[in-house]
């Protein structure tokens, strides 16, 4: 049983090393009280996050005490290598070899049903307390079955507002992290569902409630070392306890910095995918964190020259269906219900709150790719097209008072407006 919280913040600075540490060590003194077997469930590289610093220093803390697996959260994204799980953990070939030889790396595989074990099913009834109405069904849970070999489940990752949960981290590392396909794809359809602007950015959602109650489900141990990240990617704040504490303490100081916003909306944003995005199911994230101040029939220009698939894992579901509305997905309901739930919501999120007049899609802006994805394939998934190679950044650059914004690095920060629109109100 995790008996406190332990932490720091430095809102207006980066956290002492001394402060991370003495975190990480008075987590670590209470786990190891009676674990003997820990898995450190660590997020992909999506995310930014001294996971490395953090991954040495638990392990150093951890020696001759109990012993250390790590598995990444992929959630529904592709596998990482041996050579990119080092890289996320900023260690060697070598040093995988040597100083971390009894440490085993592991990727979630959440379609692989010889990988899951249920856990049990969140009945109807809570199901629609817990989405506040929106839903009423059954929900079955399953996780990896490799936590059941471990004595304490050790949650490392960091929390910025989010598209389904309102906010990242804490038990949404183990759903979707590393659950199984129902439950995955009843809460992003959930959280579509409401939408991203009436999410983004706040901390108790319908999305948040279903994720802890299902992590309520898994009989095993947890603890979690919730990081808010500086954009530099060093820390601001590091919370050690519960998923659910830590992860609060984390959320608040997240809102404080990941989070700006502007008095008017702007007729154009380009916003700049960072290499972490490899694909548009990861770069989408450049709209979900934007959305909110474009303006009304206004272009939101997602510039990704490196990005050349819509989605490794996901792509032929998207090429078939497209990038659409809620309400178009809703008033076509009986077309598109046995489509993966979590595609439905990604499509959604991406192409952002609109309406059906007379039964033709109304989005509110236009979301243009400047990516390596052909215009063939950009009509085809009802997404707007530019060649990257006629984009030169710094046009865009300081030009807010011409109603056009830049964002260099999109994704992880969130903009919304100080007075919100309807759309965009909970």
């Amino acid at each position: 049983m995790i008996n406190s919280t332990h932490g720091a913040a430095n809102i207006h600075g980066v956290l002492s090393e001394s402060a991370i540490r003495e975190t990480v060590a008075a987590l670590l003194d209470e786990i190891a009280r009676d674990a003997r077997k820990i898995l450190l469930i660590v997020p992909d590289g999506t995310r930014t996050a001294p996971v490395g610093k953090m991954f040495r220093t638990i392990h150093e803390l951890l020696k001759n005490r109990a012993k250390l697996d790590v598995m990444i959260a992929l959630g529904t994204h592709e596998p990482m290598s041996d050579r990119e799980i080092d890289a996320r953990l900023e260690i060697s070939p070598r040093e995988r070899d040597t100083i971390f030889r009894d440490t085993q790396f592991f990727n979630h595989a959440w379609d692989d049903k010889s990988q899951l074990q249920s856990v049990g099913v969140i009945p109807q009834s809570e199901i629609e307390t817990l989405s506040r109405g929106a839903f009423c069904q059954d929900v079955e849970v399953h996780i990896n079955k490799r936590v059941f070999d471990y004595d304490c489940l050790l949650i490392l990752g960091p929390v910025f507002p989010h598209e389904v949960a309102g906010f990242s981290g804490g038990n949404k590392y183990l759903f979707p992290g590393i659950g199984g396909p129902e439950i995955l794809n009843f809460f992003h359809w959930l959280g579509a569902v409401v939408t991203n602007p009436k999410i983004i950015g706040h901390k108790h959602t319908p999305v948040r409630a279903v994720i802890d109650r299902a992590a309520q489900m898994v009989p095993v141990k947890k603890a979690c070392l919730a990081m808010t990240v500086r954009t530099d990617g060093n820390l601001a704040a590091l919370y050690g306890g519960t998923p659910e504490a830590a992860w609060e303490k984390a959320a608040d100081v997240s809102a404080q910095i990941h989070v700006i916003e502007k008095d008017a909306p702007f007729q154009t944003v380009l916003a700049c995918a960072p290499p972490m995005y490899r694909d548009l199911w990861t770069g989408g994230k450049c709209m979900y964190k934007l959305e909110s101040v474009v303006a009304d029939g206004g272009e939101l220009i997602i510039y990704a020259p490196h990005i050349r698939e819509v989605s490794s894992v996901h792509g032929a579901w998207l090429e078939k269906i497209g990038y659409h509305t809620r309400d178009y997905f809703l008033a076509n309901w009986e077309k598109f219900k046995d489509v993966p739930w979590g595609v439905l919501a990604h499509s959604t999120h991406v192409r952002g709150v609109g309406e059906m007049q007379n039964g033709s899609e109304k989005p509110r802006i236009r979301v243009t790719l400047a990516t390596q994805i052909s215009e063939e394939v950009c009509r085809q998934i009802n997404m707007g097209y530019r060649d990257p190679q006629t984009i030169n950044i710094e046009d865009f650059a300081n030009r807010e008072n011409e109603n056009i914004l830049l964002v260099r690095k999109a994704g992880e920060v969130l903009y919304r407006l100080k007075d919100a629109p309807h759309w965009a109100q909970g």
